[in-house]
């Protein structure tokens, strides 16, 4: 009886003291902790139309797609165009509880009477989509949480990739976490969401996962103007050079202008 006892005082003394270890916080857009990351898995998915077809894919997705996404249980994150006209493509995001939950919904949508019938009404006349591009995700631990927001009048968007010098992603991370959200926000900038790539998606020749991340500006010129004011801060050159005392930390910096679509949940 008594070793039963101790068993059981030691059990609930391990709970309490699992229950009571605090989670890993990560800053919201105002620098204050909030949970710990999500592990939902992000998707964004790029669509290039075959030619002549640009609009054509954009209007489905507003007619039957994200109906039929959130149907299969998909989240609709958010779908831009991209403010250069010449650059015919769709991106959006999409968002699941995790990989298996992603696989279910993606081929019960595939095989819906609803969505075949979708296809042959507006394929008639041939195929709408030449290339899809996927880039899988995992928010970052100083991510804001991915709130879903259409304000007015929509913002534009910024969709920056990073891929990071060998060896140099921790580096990266430390200074986004330490310094950059911070400085992006005096100048004027929304830190969206933060995400880093994760399997099935490539990493970089490296080994390397890629940092993807979305800011928010109220037009692509005060975007501009934000980066120009942002490159010049002292406290931005202190922290560059401070992280860069062995070499530069970054190999590669691609940004995409974005204004959301009409049926964008985030605008």
């Amino acid at each position: 009886m008594l070793r039963f006892t101790t068993f059981v005082a030691l059990f609930l003394l391990t709970a309490l003291t699992v229950t009571a270890r605090p989670s890993a916080a990560r800053p919201d857009r105002n620098g204050e902790p909030t949970a710990k990351p999500s592990d939902r898995l992000y998707e964004i998915r790029i669509y290039y139309p075959t030619p002549g077809k640009y609009a054509e894919i954009v209007d489905r997705f507003r007619q039957y797609t994200t109906k039929l996404f959130e149907k299969h249980g998909m989240e609709n994150i958010g779908y831009w165009t991209p403010t250069d006209t010449t650059n015919k493509q769709l991106v959006y995001i999409l968002a699941y509880p995790d990989k298996a939950a992603r696989d279910a919904s993606w081929k019960a949508f595939g095989s819906d009477p609803a969505w075949k019938e979708v296809v042959a009404k507006t394929e008639a006349r041939g195929k709408l989509v030449a290339k899809v591009d996927q880039i899988f995700m995992k928010e970052t631990d100083f991510s804001p949480k991915v709130s879903v927001k259409a304000k007015s009048p929509a913002r534009t968007f910024e969709m920056r990739t990073y891929t990071a010098a060998p060896g140099k992603m921790p580096n990266l991370l430390d200074r986004f976490r330490n310094h950059t959200l911070k400085l992006f926000k005096k100048h004027g900038m929304t830190n969206v969401a933060y995400f880093l790539t994760t399997e099935p998606t490539a990493p970089d020749a490296n080994g390397q996962p890629r940092l993807v991340y979305f800011l928010a500006h109220e037009r692509e010129a005060a975007g501009k103007a934000s980066f120009d004011a942002f490159r010049k801060d002292p406290k931005w050159l202190k922290a560059k050079g401070d992280s860069e005392k062995d070499g530069p930390i970054t190999s590669k910096v691609e940004s995409l202008y974005l204004v959301p679509t009409d049926y964008s949940p985030m605008k």
